[in-house]
């Protein structure tokens, strides 16, 4: 599937600050069914009321693995890579973007947390 395609497929928050890297579909071992592994990575884009000359990327986070829901029987990861940022003069300074469309505590998206809990097979 293309990186194009995939996009219509995920959360618009995830398309509005992350790229897709790459897409991996294998097979789920002693099964016949298959999951897919969306790798994404998020733009260089700093967090609101930062300012651009004073604040420098730094790299990325260790990748935070979420689920998200099955595209065609399917099981859906993403693995997401968050930049951190170095403020320029006070280099302990980092900072990084707040992504509250996560669901807190879970290892999902928010919007398919609460479908799971509407559907009563909680999250």
């Amino acid at each position: 599937m293309g990186t194009e395609l995939i996009k219509h497929f995920l959360p618009s928050q995830l398309v509005e600050h992350f790229d897709v890297e790459k897409i991996e579909q294998k097979p789920i071992p002693k099964t016949q069914r298959f999951e897919m592994r969306i790798y994404l990575s998020e733009k260089n884009i700093l967090p609101e009321g930062c300012k651009a000359d004073e604040w420098e990327s730094k790299g990325f986070t260790d990748p935070k693995t979420v689920q998200d829901f099955p595209i065609r029987g399917k099981m859906v990861y993403l693995v997401l890579k968050c930049r951190r940022w170095r403020h320029k003069t006070d280099k302990d300074r980092i900072i990084r973007n707040d992504f509250s469309f996560l669901a807190e505590g879970a290892k999902m998206t928010r919007d398919l947390s609460a479908f799971l809990k509407d559907t009563g097979r909680g999250a």
